[in-house]
């Protein structure tokens, strides 16, 4: 398996035009390094959770950032997984 880092993220840019959050519809961008580097941190750390609170226990390739940047979606093996309750709040890492 690679490491992930969010260096491997390869997501077409005519997909990410059409993504959008699944639940307020909002514009989706993807998350920087820095960004995916402190998400994985605190998966090790075992501090987060998903919308559906439930801890995150798989580290991200990536992720996909809502325009309010209230919540990131993950990407695992170049898969955006856009579905609610995988949402993860980023107010946990504040």
């Amino acid at each position: 398996m690679r490491e992930a880092t969010g260096k491997g993220v390869n997501i077409a840019p005519d997909l990410l035009a059409i993504l959008c959050c699944p639940e307020t519809k909002q514009e989706v961008s993807l998350a920087d390094e820095i960004l995916v580097e402190k998400l994985n941190a605190a998966i090790e750390r075992g501090a987060l959770k998903n919308k559906a609170q439930k801890p995150v226990t798989e580290k991200l390739d990536g992720g996909l950032v809502r325009a309010d940047r209230k919540i990131v979606y993950p990407v695992r093996d170049d898969i955006p997984v856009m579905l609610i309750e995988e949402g993860i709040p980023l107010d946990q890492l504040a």
